[in-house]
């Protein structure tokens, strides 16, 4: 990397240098890191001329229509250096003021320390959780070439968009990265072109100790285009952008090397520049040898105008809608549906839809395995929505996420509407992040209820940003059986509803799984999480009862004459046991009620009557019943209560034999009902 280049000012002339201009970046994200008092100024003072490069010279947005459709997508991956992005969008003119920049980190502020998710001042996503905005990357990459391979015509492509990825040391250790950046090269997304700020710093200080990876080789394995360039060269950076254009087969990876707090005297190149403020004086000194002169938070007229995008930004827009017209004149139909999709509208036939999911399940007579039900819905749905999107982490025929009318997406056709994400849950389920955070689709992956710990934190993030996607779990219990305790989660299922946002239904027949389906394809305000099982379970008897019950998450299925004097609740494939228990103890003239729950949260947001109807006051007597952890469940049937669960992993056996094992059997429940209710 050639020496470092310390601009000499010239506010004055029209046309200021590169260098001038990157270091508006940095000083913006020094004095902000500065007055809040935290922050990383580092990765912005080293990133700035890649980014002055990239948002003046390449990339497509409007800062006045933040949401135009055929935006390019820019994605700060290591989202600790999120100065950098705030001093992008408040110098190029989006509604981003300087007060804000000002108020960087306090409380109230829109500009979080890691910032989230906030398209109406442009900020797509960015990645406080290292590695995540990278995976998020290649989920907006594959919804561009899918869009583009279902709507483009000759002449005119309407969806023709890049994404662009920041990321750091920190992304590329973290092992989602590996699962991602895999997927990506298999399907060649050519239009996905990442930033390797190659600084050599973390925390811990330099990071040749314990990252000592070759980078470029690594992505070249993995069937991606790469480069290595002087990051501090904004020629050479603009160079790059145009090769990864020109590669239209491969998605990019321009391994920039970079000093992390360019401009710092005594903390340049050193962990001391990354996540602390660098000091009055150290800033005082940084300004000094970057030749600036302006008070703090002030960025002179000529910096400024050069930065600001609005006119060009208008211009871009406008063009895309000229093209746009031409299109909805020759394609009526795809525009309107392309309209649709991108605005998160449901289908005119979605109520038919769903009442014909409905109805054939509520058809079904035979004993069914929950993930079959599942499979059943999407064969009545899958054909007639187009952006409903699925897959599997390597689990297609376990999870049922197959449909009849599925068509596979590869890297040479990408009109499928299936793909198969091999042993990748966490890279799966942060690419289906990226879908729903891009427009157009409705997500939805499989895996075993189990793994859904190793996507733990996409599935938080999902939840954090309240993105629409689904998420197919199913062997939900210790009902697996031989697999053994490894595969059998216990207490996944109460902390899958511990998640802010994340809605779970487990249902236990084939009716409640199609209006799970419905409600999860009809939530727009965050993910959903759907627990099927592995062994069948009869359909429940339910002749009067209609699907707006199941909606409301907890709803009487048997009710008993006068007040009851006790009452089950239970959830999944155990509420046919404890239908066989109630039926039992009401046919020896018991009052007891059986409560099915098939969705905690739901209920909980219903009016208190609908809840106490359900679940009356004056009824403490009260039973769970779930395959699970039990510590939610004590909320439900108070402290005279009892909860059968367990609070233990399971052992490997056949099912039958495992729920015998741990007291899921009516014969338990009706013991522990009559020693409650006394009698």
């Amino acid at each position: 990397m050639r020496a470092p280049d310390f601009a000499t000012v010239r506010w004055e002339s029209p046309m200021p240098t590169r260098r001038e201009l990157a270091n508006v970046l940095r000083v913006l994200a020094m004095d902000a890191v500065q007055k809040a008092g935290s922050g990383h100024a580092g990765a912005p003072m080293g990133m700035a001329d890649i980014a002055e490069a990239l948002w003046r010279g390449f990339l497509k947005y409007n800062p006045a229509n933040p949401l135009w459709w055929d935006r390019d997508r820019f994605i700060l991956s290591n989202g600790h250096a999120c100065m950098l992005l705030y001093a992008l969008l408040h110098l190029t003119g989006y509604a981003v003021s300087m007060e804000e920049i000002k108020n960087f980190r306090q409380l109230g502020c829109r500009l979080a320390g890691h910032p989230e998710h906030d398209p109406s001042i442009g900020i797509e996503t960015t990645s406080g959780p290292l590695g995540q905005g990278l995976a998020n990357s290649v989920g907006f990459a594959l919804a561009e070439k899918m869009l583009a391979a279902h709507f483009n015509r000759p002449q005119l492509p309407i969806v023709d968009h890049y994404t662009y990825v920041f990321l750091g040391d920190g992304d590329l250790m973290e092992g989602v990265s590996h699962e991602a950046c895999s997927l990506a090269g298999t399907l060649k997304l050519g239009k996905l072109i990442g930033f390797y700020d190659d600084n050599g710093i973390s925390i811990d200080g330099e990071v040749k100790g314990w990252f000592a990876d070759d980078t470029p080789k690594r992505f070249e394995a993995y069937g991606w285009h790469v480069q290595s360039i002087d990051g501090m060269d904004g020629e050479a950076v603009a160079g790059a952008i145009r090769a990864a254009q020109a590669e239209t087969q491969r998605p990019s990876l321009i391994c920039c090397r970079t000093v992390i707090g360019f401009g710092a005297p005594t903390k340049a190149g050193t962990s001391a520049a990354h996540s602390d403020p660098l000091g009055v004086e150290e800033v005082a000194l940084a300004k000094q040898r970057l030749g600036w002169t302006a008070p703090p938070f002030e960025v002179p007229a000529a910096l400024r105008e050069a930065w600001n995008h609005e006119s060009a930004g208008r211009a871009a827009e406008e063009r895309w809608q000229e093209l746009f017209g031409r299109y909805r004149g020759a394609y009526p139909d795809l525009a309107a549906q392309f309209e649709r999709r991108m605005r998160r509208g449901l289908p005119e036939t979605w109520q038919s839809m769903a009442q014909s999911a409905i109805a054939a399940a509520r058809a079904e007579t035979a004993v069914q395995a929950t993930r079959k039900s599942s499979r059943a819905v999407l064969d009545v749905i899958g054909a007639q929505m187009p952006e409903l999107f699925g897959g599997s982490a390597d689990l297609t025929t376990s999870n049922e996420t197959w449909h009849n009318a599925a068509r596979v997406l590869t890297a040479e056709d990408a009109s499928g509407d299936y793909l198969h994400y091999g042993v990748r849950e966490f890279g799966m389920t942060a690419a289906m992040n990226g879908l729903a955070l891009h427009g157009g689709f409705i997500p939805y992956g499989g895996t075993f209820l189990t793994f859904s710990d190793y996507a733990r934190n996409a599935v938080r993030m999902a939840a954090l940003m309240h993105q629409p996607v689904i998420l197919i779990y199913s062997h939900d219990s210790i009902a697996l059986g031989e697999d053994g305790p490894t595969h059998q989660p216990v207490e996944h299922l109460n902390s899958l509803r511990l998640v802010p946002n994340l809605t779970l239904w487990r249902p236990a027949d084939a009716l409640e799984t199609a209006v799970a389906w419905c409600e999860a394809i009809e939530h727009a305000e965050g993910p959903t999480a759907l627990a099927l099982t592995r062994q069948g379970v009869p359909q429940l008897p339910r002749e009067s009862l209609s699907a707006e019950g199941i909606r409301r998450g907890g709803y009487v299925l048997l009710d008993c004459a006068g007040v009851p004097e006790c009452i089950v609740i239970s959830t999944g494939s155990e509420v046919s046991i404890a239908l066989a228990a109630v039926r039992t103890l009401q046919s020896r003239g018991r009052r007891v009620r059986l409560v099915s729950m098939p969705c905690t949260q739901r209920f909980d947001a219903q009016p208190a009557a609908w809840r106490d109807e359900v679940l009356p006051p004056a009824v403490s007597a009260r039973v769970s019943v779930e395959a699970g952890s039990t510590g939610l469940w004590w909320r439900y049937v108070g402290s005279r209560g009892r909860v059968i669960g367990l609070d233990h992993y399971g052992a490997s056996g056949k099912g039958p034999e495992v729920m015998r094992k741990f007291g899921f059997t009516a014969e338990h429940v009706q013991a522990v009902v009559e020693e409650l209710a006394g009698g």
